[in-house]
């Protein structure tokens, strides 16, 4: 039997861009990819605390450091910038990967910077 569990997420980001043009997905720092395993093309759901809206999207890798976490295509319909939202991965795994299973949870300041 197989589980899917949460693989990893980054809690609380602040939006800092939301661009309609573009053809679809989320970009996030690359720095907060690494950190939560994140690879590029991964399917995540974005939850938005301020509206309560859950997107799925897949990810585009932004610049290192710069704290970028921008939505794209339709998906900035369902945001503003300075909203607070939640990137969350999920994985499949069997019995006995649970035994060492651990989701990678990154913390984040108001700046997208790395707390943890």
């Amino acid at each position: 039997m197989r589980f899917e569990m949460l693989y990893s997420k980054i809690h609380r980001a602040k939006v800092t861009d939301a661009n309609i043009n573009y053809v679809g997905s989320i970009t996030i720092d690359s720095a907060l990819c690494k950190a939560a395993g994140l690879i590029e093309g991964m399917k995540v759901d974005v939850l938005n605390v301020n509206n309560g809206e859950r997107i799925s999207t897949y990810v585009i890798e932004g610049e290192a450091q710069s704290g970028k976490i921008c939505l794209n295509g339709a998906a900035a319909r369902k945001v503003a910038i300075g909203d607070i939202v939640i990137i969350i991965a999920y994985a499949s795994f069997d019995e006995q990967e649970l035994g060492t299973y651990k989701p990678k949870i990154v913390l984040v300041d108001e700046s997208n910077t790395i707390k943890n």
